[in-house]
């Protein structure tokens, strides 16, 4: 139950939310800088843990729906207080966090406990005074998104118009106002007439950082299609088609279950696409449709072993990505609890790994290297045959402005920073 099923930061770094497969969020708040320890700025403390979704069971279909969070997105702060809207396989909640550390005493009509007092008794006026109090965060929920999905919901995303966000499943995306939870507006519907005739399903969707307008989304195919909503309102007509023609020498059984894009995410400036499929993840510029302008092979050893990966299920692993703040360098997750970085100027990689043995805090992590069968091995090497397939990262988040990520392997969530910052977890 405390398998992390997503992570993600706030839009000032400053708080990080993380979904788990048995319905509760927890946050994380950024320890402001001391003078006396310079080292403790950045560590990450729980602000605030609660449940947000409780398992269910729709009697007309006799399904279970999990209370597991499949994605947690937060609004764009506009006062004190944060909102974020978390969303389990049908049901989308938006929840408000808020902080009270002050409290009112003197009611004229109650008593101390809360009680109504007998009028007769009050013989003077008082005015009620706000007296301080221990910090209390407080969550609550505001709105309740239901009985709008068929199917599960694989992702939310807030528009940057601050008062629309879209909910994705396999076949369809609902685009809904933040005021109003009793309908919604269907903008992608790709379910065919007959159900025999399926050949793809949505993977993951997500709107422009700034034209609010327009949304990208991927599909099992490998395909991204960018939508306008200005064009009409129900966008089956795709504006924009990005698509890497296959090699028909590489084909093999496994090519379209391989191609399935299992992330997609716009860059900070709005100018690219990053994806990730099973065993690469890619960056495409948003004027150039043909081909991705950058490939980068993320665990490329896995290729010989895609016959046992298939049997046991590990194929079917949906990896996400992640950008940095200036959209420079890009992450990813592997198995074996390790995770990939790609610096798009140098082209330089690097595999690190996220665990216990590796992540003391402020330790340096190392770069791991993972050889394929029957190369040449290096001290510290790792052999393919030797990768436990059953650590795997597959969320990543990436601090809005600064090197700092997020990586969740399994039921441990690990917080690494650059050596300029000193690294801690």
């Amino acid at each position: 139950a405390d398998i992390i099923s997503t992570v993600e930061f706030n839009h000032t770094g400053e708080l990080l939310a993380t979904g788990d497969k048995g319905g509760r969020v927890v946050i994380f708040q950024r320890e402001p800088e001391s003078k006396t320890e310079p080292f403790s700025q950045g560590e990450y403390n729980v602000y605030s843990t609660f449940q947000s979704h409780e398992p269910e069971f729709d009697y007309l279909k006799s399904l279970e729906i999990e209370e597991k969070i499949n994605k947690i997105r937060w609004l764009s702060q506009q006062n004190a207080a944060h909102f974020l809207l978390s969303t389990n396989d049908k049901t989308i909640k938006l929840w408000k966090v808020s902080e009270r550390d002050k409290r009112p005493e003197g009611y004229n009509l109650k008593d101390e406990e809360g009680r109504i007092k007998d009028i007769s008794t009050v013989t003077s006026l008082q005015v009620p005074v706000l007296k301080p109090m221990d910090l209390m965060v407080e969550v609550s929920p505001r709105r309740v998104f239901a009985n709008a999905h068929t199917y599960h919901v694989n992702s939310i995303s807030v528009n940057s118009d601050y008062e629309t966000y879209m909910s994705a499943d396999d076949l369809r995306i609902n685009l809904w106002h933040l005021d109003i939870t009793d309908r919604s507006f269907n903008i992608v519907d790709i379910k065919p007439a007959n159900m025999e005739d399926l050949t793809e399903v949505i993977t993951a969707a997500e709107f422009h950082p700034y034209h609010c307008n327009l949304f990208v989304y991927s599909s099992s195919k490998g395909t991204l299609r960018l939508c306008d909503m200005r064009e009409a309102a129900l966008c089956d007509k795709h504006s924009k088609l990005f698509e890497e023609p296959e090699d028909p020498s590489a084909r093999s059984f496994f090519s379209e279950i391989i191609s399935s894009v299992s992330d997609v995410k716009f860059s900070h400036s709005g100018r690219y696409l990053l994806t990730r499929d099973y065993l690469t993840a890619k960056v495409w510029d948003l004027n150039m449709e043909s081909k991705p302008l950058e490939t980068y092979q993320v665990h490329d050893y896995l290729r010989s072993k895609l016959c046992s990966l298939y049997e046991n299920d590990c194929i079917f692993d949906k990896f996400e990505c992640a950008w940095n703040g200036s959209d420079s360098v890009i992450m990813t997750g592997a198995y074996n609890n390790f995770f990939r970085m790609f610096d798009r100027n140098t082209k330089r990689d690097v595999t690190l790994e996220a665990s216990r043995e590796s992540s003391k805090p402020r330790a340096v992590l190392k770069p791991r290297r993972v050889c394929a069968a029957g190369g040449k091995r290096r001290k510290d090497d790792i052999s393919v045959d030797s990768l436990d397939f059953t650590k795997k990262i597959l969320h990543t988040a990436w601090h809005p402005t600064e090197n700092i990520i997020a990586i969740a392997a399994t039921n441990n969530l690990y917080i690494f920073q650059d050596k300029l910052n000193s690294e801690m977890h």
